[in-house]
């Protein structure tokens, strides 16, 4: 009689086990699913152009890109969506012929708007220009007094085109910004073409001048390639509702120089 009562219990035993055996890999599987259906976005970033992007002292990216990617994915995922970001660090060049490639989904490094880039362009979510910045000491006092002379712009953005378009200007093509005003501080060159916002930035911190009236009117938008429609019609809501909250000014007045000390 024991014998058979052990023998049974031992056979409860089993199935209980069996039981939550298979309850313990439910749940796991369970987990598994959730997390395989968060999407992960790469963004292509180059972290040389603040206040958009740069590094701090831990080698954190920060700035007002970084900034607004994470308030998007986070309105995102709060309306029905399930994105993970993680940022892919580029040259700001490269960030197009990577998109291109598929190695990467989005492109959020401050940029502009270009008739000729093959792509899709979001909203705009800041407004800008391109400027000419000089040293402080410099006598040059706008873009007539830069025929002969050389000129930085930031190599496959739209300062580079608007370098080109000023006469007589010898443009230096530079992949790394911070790089050209180090370059522009030695007096290896002349002048620089840049986004106001970046330029703004260099000026609060001294030794740089704008001159000059703007060469370009932008706005500012994230890029992509064409495959990816679906994704940007998402980010263009996340946008609309961006620049409709308070996190938009408190956020623009932390980053960009023109309206911080």
């Amino acid at each position: 009689m024991k014998k058979t009562v052990s023998v049974a219990l031992c056979s409860l035993m089993a199935l209980s086990m069996a039981a939550c055996s298979n309850s313990n890999n439910a749940s796991s599987a369970a987990s598994d699913g959730a997390n395989a259906e968060a999407k992960t976005i790469l963004v292509g970033i180059s972290p040389d152009y603040p206040p958009y992007e740069s590094k701090d002292a831990s080698g954190e990216i920060i700035g007002f890109d970084a900034d607004m990617v994470d308030w998007l994915f986070n309105y995102l995922n709060e309306n029905g969506h399930n994105y993970k970001y993680e940022f892919e660090e580029l040259s700001f060049d490269t960030i197009i012929s990577s998109l291109q490639a598929g190695q990467i989904d989005l492109g959020v490094s401050g940029f502009t708007y270009d008739p000729d880039r093959a792509g899709i362009f979001s909203d705009s979510y800041y407004d800008s220009a391109q400027v000419i910045v000089v040293t402080e000491d410099s006598t040059i006092t706008g873009a007539a007094d830069l025929n002969g002379k050389t000129v930085g712009a930031q190599q496959g953005a739209t300062g580079e085109s608007a370098a080109q378009e000023i006469e007589g200007a010898k443009v230096q093509a530079v992949a790394d910004a911070n790089l050209m005003m180090e370059n522009l501080k030695a007096q290896g060159i002349d002048a620089v073409v840049l986004d106001k916002a970046v330029a703004d930035q260099y000026v609060s911190k001294g030794g740089f001048k704008i001159v000059g009236e703007q060469l370009m009117d932008e706005e500012n938008i994230i890029y992509t390639s064409e495959d990816q429609q679906e994704l940007m019609d998402q980010i263009n809501e996340a946008i609309a509702a961006f620049k409709e909250s308070d996190d938009y000014k408190a956020m623009t007045e932390k980053w960009f120089a023109s309206e911080v000390e």
